[in-house]
């Protein structure tokens, strides 16, 4: 397995981490990846729910949480009492980045908004996740997920054209939210830099404050659907396993059962495609030629190459159109990426033991980091943390560091104001 635990291009970056459940949890995950410190801060006693969500029999902590969690640090805090708020206040002096996603008013309210924040460090980077973002008509509403996926206009292309729309199989608002805010975050770490490097001031509150909203970040995965719209008054329909406007690409399924995906949508592509399923009528045919025209007789197109993979296993018809160039493969399940060589062969199944509970489960693979940097996925250092396991040395470390610090500020303060006083 690759070790290179030499590449760790954050590291030197400490992560207050206030949030739960997934949204900025994955930021977190992604920054700790490569190196950054981050400390998760987890409700007494319970912690963050996401610690019970998928939770099978015999099992205390979620492989779910386990994945979004690795790499980090873990102490609790009741941020519904001073004493937790003060010590989020204390920690954020030795800070880079908070990343919360409460509802918008809520840090505000407890007295660690981001106006506190930057009096206490006037560089701290900001990441706030929230359903619909800090401003607007719809910022105070609760919402996960489901509701952002529905209301960036996602769900409503998700599906069959005859049935309801459906939701797919993960997280993917919460997921692509927490990315924005980690990119959002590096964004503005690098303006850090560059500020410092040329002698300025740090930027603005409002330019170290990253507001993504769930809805906004799936909105923002929709490609043309507004333009399409509001140029040509077209509106985006499901299509199943298709893409609108793109033909042939669907999922079919082969003489041993198994589907297999195939986008032989290119125009030198389609007309090789066309040939080797033995259709030269629909290679020649000039009706066929572009993909506009194409995707006007997308329903033939799928019958004919359906006919074809039903003769054939689902490997042979893989090996036969890799060889001729057409884009193609199987559908994997969970057993296929754990047997795969090439997940493999970049270390992208990162094998751990995993105490849970009574029990020790050997070997369980868990996904490994992206984006590949040296080769091969960077190693992941350490699962999830139990629950408040480093609350002591954070706290003694962090928070009463800055504590003492403060405390002499103050009394530097009273020394100075007792000198001016007899004076």
């Amino acid at each position: 397995m690759h070790t290179n635990d030499k590449i760790a291009p954050l590291k030197g970056v400490r992560v207050l981490e206030l949030g739960n459940f997934i949204a900025a949890p994955t930021a977190g995950r992604m920054l700790a990846d490569f190196g950054a410190e981050v400390i998760k801060v987890e409700r007494p006693g319970t912690g963050d729910e996401l610690r019970s969500w998928r939770l099978h029999p015999g099992s205390t902590t979620s492989m779910l949480f386990h994945t979004i969690n690795r790499n980090k640090k873990s102490i609790t805090l009741d941020l519904r009492t001073e004493e937790g708020r003060d010590a989020v206040r204390a920690l954020a002096a030795d800070c880079d980045v908070i990343l919360e996603n409460f509802r918008p008013g809520t840090i505000e309210r407890w007295g660690i908004g981001p106006d506190v924040l930057t009096e206490i460090n006037p560089s701290i980077v900001i990441g706030r996740i929230s359903a619909f973002g800090q401003t607007g008509p719809l910022s105070s509403r609760p919402g996960f997920a489901a509701v952002a996926e529905a209301m960036g206009g996602f769900r409503n292309l998700v599906g069959d054209p005859d049935r309801a729309p459906v939701r797919v199989g993960v997280s993917i608002g919460d997921s692509i939210a927490g990315v924005y805010a980690a990119y959002g975050v590096m964004m503005a770490l690098f303006q850090r830099e560059q500020r410092r490097g040329a002698g300025l001031e740090p930027a603005p509150l409002e330019e170290r404050v990253i507001d993504v909203a769930l809805n906004e970040a799936m909105f923002s995965m929709m490609e043309s659907l507004i333009p399409d719209y509001q140029a040509h008054g077209v509106v985006r329909e499901r299509v199943g396993g298709r893409m609108e406007g793109i033909a042939p690409t669907n999922a079919y399924v082969c003489a041993d059962g198994k589907s297999v995906v195939i986008a032989g949508n290119a125009d030198a592509i389609f007309v090789r495609f066309m040939g080797i399923i033995g259709r030269d009528d629909l290679a020649g045919d000039p009706g066929l030629a572009t993909n506009n025209l194409r995707w006007d007789r997308r329903d033939e197109l799928d019958a004919a190459i359906g006919a074809w993979t039903a003769t054939l296993p689902a490997e042979e018809v893989l090996d036969i159109l890799d060889d001729a160039g057409v884009p193609s493969g199987p559908i994997y399940t969970a057993e296929d990426i754990s047997e795969s060589p090439q997940y493999a062969a970049r270390d992208m199944i990162q094998k751990f033991d995993v105490a849970d509970g009574d029990q020790t489960v050997e070997g369980v693979g868990f996904p490994g980091i992206v984006p590949v940097l040296g080769g091969a996925s960077l190693p992941i250092r350490t699962l999830a943390p139990q629950l408040g396991q480093d609350t002591e040395a954070v706290l003694a470390a962090y928070a009463g560091h800055a504590q003492r610090e403060q405390r002499d500020d103050n009394r530097t303060q009273l020394d100075d104001d007792s000198k001016v006083e007899t004076r």
